[in-house]
């Protein structure tokens, strides 16, 4: 598999660290990797979908996203994220025949109110642990969220800590629910039994709310974001979406 980084810049002018994962051979299709908060395309998980998706035959683009580590901007956990999806959709589209984003946690979100404005190159979505709504469950984990990215304390911490710059203003934008209903393309929902921060009854809520074709995938034993137990069912979500998301596969255990 070849690699190469670039930069790609979003329609409102944040640079991002980008990287071209090419496997041997061509390929007609891409996909879009979209990291979770606090992620990054170096982070091994990450790596390691990107290379199981190369190995299946697809070229795949993967970034920092905003605010993180080697890209430009603020986070805002998710909503603005969405011009850096666009943006990596646009390079892939401009190469490829088929397009599908894959986004886990924070990306998933992004990748979901991406794939609402209904951009032309766009084949279809996989969404992997993301929330249906704006809440979070009440354990040590979501208080320790709410601390780090709404505090100032906390954002201190996650700049010189973790390498991200978090915005101070909360937007309040749609929830994933409200954007899952304005999706046409295949959207594939994947979330873990054993998800600790998003229970995988948010992703019930999230494929109750589609409209378009759907597949749901609750994994047994799988945690949160791009886990490694994950990767069967991303491969075969992203194969499935490719195929223009088949009735018969709108539901999986």
């Amino acid at each position: 598999m070849q690699m190469s980084e670039f930069t790609l810049t979003t329609s409102d002018g944040v640079d991002l660290r980008a990287r071209w994962h090419a496997p041997a051979g061509s390929s007609r299709t891409a996909i879009v990797l979209v990291h979770g908060f606090t992620g990054s395309m170096d982070h091994p998980e990450v790596i390691a979908v990107a290379e199981a998706l190369a190995a299946d035959g697809y070229d795949v683009i993967s970034y920092d996203a905003r605010g993180h580590r080697g890209s430009g901007g603020f986070s805002t956990l998710g909503d603005a994220e969405h011009h850096d999806v666009a943006a990596a959709v646009r390079a892939a589209s401009a190469r490829y025949d088929h397009v599908v984003t894959v986004g886990a946690s924070m990306g998933a979100i992004a990748a979901l109110r991406h794939a609402a404005a209904t951009e032309p190159g766009l084949a279809g979505v996989v969404t992997i642990s993301s929330p249906a709504r704006w809440k979070l469950p009440r354990n040590v984990r979501a208080v320790l969220a709410t601390a780090l990215t709404r505090t100032r304390m906390g954002r201190r911490f996650a700049a010189r800590r973790l390498g991200v710059r978090i915005h101070p203003v909360w937007g309040n934008p749609p929830s994933p629910e409200e954007v899952a209903a304005l999706i046409r393309v295949p959207l594939a929902v994947i979330h873990g039994d054993a998800d600790q921060m998003i229970p995988p009854s948010e992703a019930h809520r999230l494929a109750a709310a589609a409209r378009g074709p759907l597949r749901l995938h609750i994994v047994p034993g799988m945690r949160h974001a791009f886990a490694p137990a994950g990767i069967p069912a991303i491969l075969a979500s992203v194969r499935w979406a490719l195929a223009g998301g088949p009735p018969a596969a709108a539901t999986a255990g």
